[in-house]
């Protein structure tokens, strides 16, 4: 047969780079511990300087700033965010770049809570977010979860909780066309960051019942060491 004789090979396209990351979990504890006797205590409020959320009890988590440069934990988490920041230049252009944090903060949601979709801004053109999870309630743990591959359509559909992703605008009809999904629900999981663009647009849906669903974001800019062109990303 012809066919058995045809080299075949499917390249698909990326859309957007998110690099997964699993903590420890007694640096969770650790985190956690120095946001409760440190942050919590201070009440340094974030919201006035971040995105802008509608001013509703139910629909506006509590935002707390954290030092980057308070020579102790979030010194020490900066200087881990912005090595874990090169790595993901490198791998997504194979260039070196050097990064440089800007805002850090901790995000407490309760139950009604959501965070309306949005992005990020910094200095640079190059920028990097991350979203770490700090604390899940059980209710939300025991969602199903996407794949490993960041699959919508191997779990039940309930999203409680869940981060949104979006890149881009799709319908049923896109998906039927064989146009690719350009949105992405993310279970939260204890200890587990995501670190991605900017510029790309994420939101958190509301839960239901007792818990704090907590987490830690950050924006660092990027300056790469040298131009980055297409052939980066071939």
């Amino acid at each position: 047969m012809l066919q058995e004789g045809l080299k075949i090979a499917m390249r698909p396209k990326a859309a957007v780079h998110i690099m997964k990351v699993k903590f420890p979990i007694n640096v969770i504890n650790e985190f956690n511990l120095h946001i409760d006797k440190v942050l919590i205590s201070a009440n340094v409020n974030a919201a006035d300087r971040l995105q802008p959320i509608p001013l509703n009890i139910k629909s506006c988590p509590a935002q707390l700033t954290i030092n980057h440069n308070d020579k102790g934990v979030g010194k020490q988490f900066s200087d881990v965010l912005l090595k874990l920041g090169e790595t993901y230049m490198e791998k997504v252009t194979g260039i070196k770049s050097k990064t440089a944090m800007e805002t850090m903060w901790s995000v407490h949601s309760y139950e009604g809570d959501y965070n309306p979709i949005h992005d990020h801004g910094t200095r640079t053109p190059i920028s990097l977010s991350c979203i770490l999870y700090l604390k899940v309630p059980p209710q939300i743990e025991k969602l199903d979860s996407p794949s490993e591959e960041f699959s919508l359509h191997s779990f039940s559909g309930a999203v409680d909780g869940f981060t949104y992703l979006s890149w881009g605008v799709n319908g049923m009809k896109d998906i039927n066309m064989l146009r690719p999904i350009t949105e992405e629900y993310i279970k939260p999981v204890t200890g587990t960051m995501l670190m991605f663009p900017s510029w790309l647009r994420h939101g958190v849906m509301p839960f239901f019942g007792e818990g704090e669903r907590r987490t830690f974001s950050a924006n660092m800019s990027v300056v790469p060491d040298s131009k980055i062109s297409g052939d980066h990303y071939r």
